[in-house]
């Protein structure tokens, strides 16, 4: 069976058919976080190291790194730092140290810039997985030439010079040729994680099928793990959580072996509340006066006050128990396990959660 072995320091995250669904952590991400992208620029890395402990807590098994950040205040002083090919490799080496100091599980190194790639690569303890290739020839020449030096894993995108196709066969044709290309090189199938593009249902409506049945063919005819950005598939359409919460356990039912997502349900912001408690004051409800916010926001079923796992990582625990991927059940109860007084056990409440085995 093909396995794919991604490690930091002291720890293995196994990709394969027989393994549980290996969820890749997205947030350390700047694209589209303005907050995040002004604390980069200011040197402050208090928020990736939030970001990746509660990703850990919330079980995933591998962080994805992206380095894309734009540093307005910078690029106004200096022109250099309009160019991504300045900013990204300083950075991507500032945030892989950052987050092997915070956290301990293997790493996914993220970028379009291929000394950013390089610089990942060369800061990364143990053997990360390389975020990505495409079928586009300037990037399978800049790219599979530092795959086989650092002998690393690599995300294969169905994508080539030609753009992004809606035509499944053409996508299985990109994959195919990454995967024969890969192997000009010494790099074997088991090393090439090919994502075949999900496509938002809300605008194909055929979307699903075509990845099904694109994951069950890249399983069976390439031999190659696979994993997508799970939340393509959702995009713009309402209640997200309940498609995406259908789509990963069909998606692992085919064949697919990680998702590059978010594991982490966010916490509840102090405006949400106070609009709820006016609410609940308005229609004549009296709360307790010591009732603190945790205790409200559970009342009324708004989340919580504090990070915790996401819904979608209760749909993959339950698809990893049902496939027999979850030994005894042993993560699924104690991912359902009440927290306790100290805060430990039970779906990441408490910044808890048992993490999935690597």
């Amino acid at each position: 069976m093909t396995r794919t072995i991604v490690e930091s320091k002291t720890k293995t995250a196994v990709i394969g058919f027989d393994e549980p669904f290996c969820v890749i952590g997205e947030r350390i991400n700047p694209t589209g976080r303005k907050i995040l992208n002004v604390e980069l620029e200011a040197g402050d890395f208090s928020r990736v190291e939030a970001d990746a402990l509660a990703q850990v807590a919330a079980g995933a098994t591998v962080l994805d790194i992206n380095s894309g950040a734009v540093f307005s205040n910078k690029m106004a002083e200096d022109p250099r730092y309009a160019d991504n090919n300045f900013v990204e490799p300083t950075l991507m080496k500032q945030l892989v140290e950052v987050v092997q100091k915070t956290v301990d599980v293997p790493l996914c190194i993220d970028s379009s810039v291929p000394g950013a790639l390089e610089n990942g690569l060369a800061a990364a303890e143990g053997r990360p997985l390389l975020n990505s290739v495409t079928g586009e020839e300037e990037r399978l020449e800049m790219v599979l030439p530092l795959v086989k030096k650092y002998n690393v894993p690599v995300v294969a995108i169905s994508n080539d010079d030609t753009g992004i196709s809606e035509d499944p066969e053409v996508r299985f044709a990109v994959a195919k040729k990454i995967v024969e290309r890969a192997a000009d090189y010494g790099i074997p199938a088991h090393d090439i994680v090919v994502d075949p593009l999900v496509m938002p249902i809300g605008a194909m409506g055929t979307a699903g099928l075509q990845v099904f049945t694109l994951v069950r063919r890249l399983r069976e005819e390439l031999g190659v793990n696979t994993t997508c950005g799970a939340s393509n598939i959702s995009f713009g359409l309402p209640n997200r959580h309940g498609i995406n919460n259908a789509f990963l356990p069909m998606a692992m039912g085919a064949g697919m072996t990680s998702a590059i997502m978010n594991p982490v349900a966010l916490p509840i912001n102090a405006t949400k509340i106070a609009e709820k408690k006016a609410e609940v004051a308005a229609a004549g409800i009296i709360l307790p006066e010591d009732m603190d916010d945790e205790t409200f926001v559970t009342l009324f079923g708004m989340g919580s006050t504090k990070p915790r796992a996401g819904k979608e990582m209760e749909a993959i625990r339950a698809a990893n128990f049902l496939t027999n991927n979850d030994e005894g059940g042993a993560n699924w109860i104690a991912f359902n396990k009440p927290p306790s007084a100290d805060g430990e056990g039970g779906r990441g409440r408490r910044g808890g959660g048992r993490r999935r085995r690597a």
